[in-house]
C-alpha cells in the first residue's frame, strides 16, 4: 500500500478484483455478485478506507446531497417539513443539507450560491420571494409556496382556501369585528391568507369589518407586540377575533392576552396558522388550520429526485394539498357581540 491513506487500487488489490468493480460495489452495487460485494466490503474494513467524496462529485458533476433552504429555522413548522425531507432523502442514500435564510434575501442569495458551488443534486426552499429567485443551474423546487408558473415544481397548501377556513369559522361563531395579524406582505404565504380572510368576509351576509394589523416577521415576539397593539385600541374598535398568520404570531397573541388579564376567547377568539406542535400545548390550546407538513417535506423531495434524474420525460408539477381547520379551546366559546 502507498504511503497516506489507502485507495481504490488497495482495496482492488486486496480483495482480488479491479478497481472497477470496486467503483461498482461502491456506486452500483446491484451489477455485482453478492459474494464479490461481500469480499470488497471485509477488504474496505480491514483498510479503513473512506472514498474520496469530494474527487468522485468532479468527476460525477454533483454530490449525494441535496439542500433545503428554510425561512425561519426558529419556526417548528419548518422542522416538522424538513423531518419529512430527511425521510425521503435518507431512502434515496442521500443527505441534507438545512439552511436558514432567516427571512433575509441577502443571506437567502448567499446559501444559494454556495449550494451552486457544492454542486447538490437540487435546492428545496421556501423563498422569501418566489418572483425574485434567481437561475441556479439545477434542480429546484418551491417548498409552502407555489410557483408563478409551470416552469418550475412546488408544493404547498392552498393558503387563500386556509384563510377563508379561519375567518369563515369566526364569523360563524358570531365575530364582526375581525383583525387579520401577519406580515410582511411580500411573503407569499401571508398575502394568500389574508386573501382568503377578505373573500370569506366579502360573502358573509351580514356586515363586517377586517382589520389588518402587520407585522415585521412572523414570531412569538412579532404577535406579543401585535396584542399589545390590540389591547390598546379603545373597546368600541377591539376587534374580538383575531386570525393570525401562522401559530408563533398566534402563540405571542395569547401570551400578550395573559398578560394583560383578558381571557382567550372571551375576550378575543384566536386563530392560528401550520398547527404546530405547540398550538395543541398552549395554555389555550388553538384553534388553527392545519397543514400536512412531513408530506409537504416527502414530496418536494420525490420531485426534486425525480428531476434530478431527469431523463427527458420530467414535467414540472404544482402540487397544492387541502388545508383543515382544527378547532380547539381559543374559538370554542362564541363571543356575544353586540
Amino acid at each position: 500500500m502507498a504511503d497516506g491513506a489507502p485507495g481504490m487500487k488497495d482495496v482492488a488489490a486486496v480483495a482480488g478484483v479491479s478497481i472497477g468493480t470496486v467503483s461498482n460495489v461502491l456506486n452500483r452495487p446491484q451489477l455485482v455478485s453478492e459474494a464479490t460485494r461481500q469480499r470488497v466490503r471485509e477488504a474496505i474494513v480491514e483498510l479503513g478506507f473512506v472514498r474520496n467524496e469530494t474527487a468522485r462529485q468532479l468527476r460525477a458533476g454533483s454530490s449525494r446531497t441535496i439542500a433545503y433552504v428554510v425561512m425561519d429555522a426558529a419556526n417548528p413548522f419548518f422542522n416538522d417539513v424538513a423531518r419529512g425531507v430527511e425521510e425521503a432523502a435518507r431512502a434515496e442514500g442521500v443527505a441534507v443539507y438545512l439552511c436558514n435564510s432567516n427571512q433575509d434575501v441577502v443571506r437567502e442569495r448567499e446559501y444559494l450560491e454556495r449550494l451552486r458551488e457544492q454542486r447538490v443534486q437540487g435546492v428545496l426552499i421556501t423563498p422569501i420571494d418566489p418572483t425574485g429567485m434567481p437561475s441556479l443551474g439545477m434542480p429546484v423546487v418551491l417548498v409552502d409556496c407555489h410557483a408563478v408558473d409551470d416552469t418550475q415544481c412546488s408544493v404547498a397548501v392552498d393558503d387563500v382556501l386556509g384563510g377563508e377556513l379561519a375567518v369563515t369559522h369566526l364569523l360563524e361563531t358570531g365575530h364582526e369585528r375581525i383583525a387579520f395579524v401577519g406580515g410582511p406582505t411580500t411573503v407569499q404565504q401571508v398575502s394568500d391568507r389574508y386573501q382568503g380572510a377578505r373573500q370569506a368576509t366579502a360573502v358573509w351576509p351580514r356586515s363586517t369589518e377586517l382589520m389588518r394589523l402587520e407585522t415585521e416577521a412572523l414570531t412569538v415576539a412579532e404577535g406579543r407586540r401585535a396584542g399589545e397593539r390590540l389591547v390598546g385600541l379603545p373597546a368600541s374598535q377591539r376587534p374580538t377575533a383575531a386570525f393570525c398568520a401562522n401559530d408563533l404570531l398566534a402563540l405571542g397573541l395569547l401570551q400578550a392576552m395573559t398578560r394583560q388579564g383578558l381571557s382567550v376567547p372571551a375576550d378575543l377568539a384566536v386563530v392560528g396558522y401550520d398547527d404546530i406542535e405547540f398550538a395543541e400545548a398552549a395554555a389555550v390550546p388553538l384553534t388553527s388550520v392545519r397543514q400536512p407538513r412531513e408530506l409537504l417535506g416527502r414530496t418536494a423531495a420525490r420531485l426534486l429526485f425525480e428531476e434530478a434524474a431527469d431523463d427527458g420525460t420530467h414535467v414540472h408539477q404544482q402540487v397544492r394539498f387541502r388545508p383543515e381547520l382544527v378547532v380547539r379551546a381559543s374559538t370554542r366559546v362564541p363571543r356575544r357581540v353586540s
